[in-house]
């Protein structure tokens, strides 16, 4: 037997509502907030995440899906959204557009090698959003409270917003040498990753998931320490925006994300609930002032975030929180032999008219036809057999009241409608 690929999943039927749900909401919010939906490839040339992502981090180094075109072309899975649609907004020269800056969100599979973790797979749903165009803490943050209130949205309670600024270059620059200057004693004591680490992209030894209760990383230097007056400023205005939006949030310097691209804002979402699981990130995004001249675009700055939806709907379920999904249908027609041919015409017209419904296609018995009523939850039935189509007159039931009424075949649409 053929089995799934490791690290990935089958999303059933019982599954797949709680899904749509989800994803229509997040459509809904997205659209308050005047965000346009963007939908790019999901594979693109392998350069795109060498450069955008950064040659350092784990993503580029270790968990990408690489592989070769037949014309000799290197092509990865989108590992992330954010290039893809940096990418896009440069070769569509969307700094062009009247309405600015351009707000763009995005829904969609991306892919990363890792090892598979509770509601993290190798393939995975990132929704996620861009503001591009403008360097304002205004937008800042507008691109976090739509993360509150997207959590919000879903009744979730235990959720912590952690907020840091990494500065601008500048700032990012002195703090790199004074990381490197303080973890190069200690650095024999740390794994592989932050060996390799220490010279390219030191930041990243902060977040490691190994060395993270290492002495030297408590004790590193803070980078709101190396702050410019430029970036300090930025953030305390980001700051008093969250505060008159009433987002709470806790600042840890220590948050760095893990991205080359990410400058200023970097913030991310907890999960607090218990049972959650040792991970408990569900959400991270922030500021990326230089991603797009990185990527031979003009000279223009963006902000986003991403969120997976295998990890929020991991938090729904941890927070017992039971979302309204509605899984029945309309109406299902009960079928004798010799009214089969007549009760197809009837379920046809029903659908044209928008309405669910179903029939039996097994040859059941009325009584197995009317467990199955029950089993798809059907709010009312028929029975439909020679008298009721030579009277022209059918009993429709109510399936949760059981009360019944007499109306003509013909009205059923219209019966149906009026009482939904």
């Amino acid at each position: 037997m053929i089995n799934i690929p490791r690290g990935t999943q089958d999303i059933l039927p019982a599954e797949t509502a709680k899904w749509r749900f989800v994803e229509s909401k997040l459509h809904e919010i997205a659209a308050s907030y005047n965000y346009k939906e963007i939908r790019t490839p999901m594979f693109e040339s392998t350069d795109l995440f060498a450069r955008g992502v950064g040659d350092s981090t784990d993503i580029v180094q270790k968990e990408m899906y690489t592989f070769k075109d037949k014309g000799d072309r290197s092509l990865t899975l989108r590992p992330e959204g954010t290039a893809a649609v940096v990418r896009s907004y440069i070769e569509n020269k969307m700094n062009g557009n009247a309405n600015q800056p351009v707000k763009l969100y995005y829904n969609g599979p991306m892919f990363r090698y890792e090892r598979k973790q509770k509601g993290r797979y190798r393939q995975f749903v990132q929704f996620g959003v861009e503001a591009i165009g403008s360097e304002n803490p205004a937008i800042d943050a507008e691109v976090i409270h739509m993360v509150y209130s997207i959590y919000k949205a879903f009744g979730l309670k235990h959720i912590k917003i952690v907020l840091n600024s990494i500065g601008d270059m500048e700032s990012r620059e002195e703090y790199k040498q004074a990381l490197i200057k303080h973890f190069e004693p200690h650095i024999e004591n740390f794994c592989d990753d932050c060996k390799n680490r220490l010279h390219t992209n030191p930041m990243r030894i902060l977040d490691c998931k190994v060395d993270r209760d290492q002495p030297a990383v408590q004790s590193a230097p803070r980078i709101t320490d190396f702050l410019n007056d430029y970036s300090r400023n930025y953030y305390e205005e980001v700051k008093q925006y969250l505060d008159l939006l009433n987002i709470p949030y806790v600042e840890d310097a220590n948050l760095v994300r893990g991205l080359d691209y990410y400058t200023h804002t970097a913030f991310e979402v907890m999960s607090e609930a218990e049972g959650f699981g040792a991970i408990t990130t569900l959400c991270g995004g922030g500021r990326y002032n230089g991603l797009l001249e990185m990527l031979d675009g003009p000279k223009e700055t963006g902000i986003g975030f991403a969120l997976s939806i295998e990890r929020l709907l991991l938090a729904i379920e941890a927070e017992g929180i039971a979302l309204d999904v509605e899984e029945s249908v309309d109406i299902f027609v009960v079928t004798m032999p010799e009214t089969v041919k007549e009760a197809v015409k009837i379920i046809a017209e029903l659908r044209n008219a928008g309405i669910r419904c179903d029939m039996d296609y097994l040859g059941r018995k009325m009584k197995g036809q009317m467990k199955q009523a029950d089993r798809i939850h059907a709010k009312y039935t028929v029975v439909l057999g020679s008298n009721e189509i030579e009277t022209n007159e059918i009993q429709i039931k109510a399936m949760y009241t059981g009360e019944s009424e007499t109306i003509q075949l013909q009205d059923i649409a219209s019966y149906i409608k009026g009482e939904l």
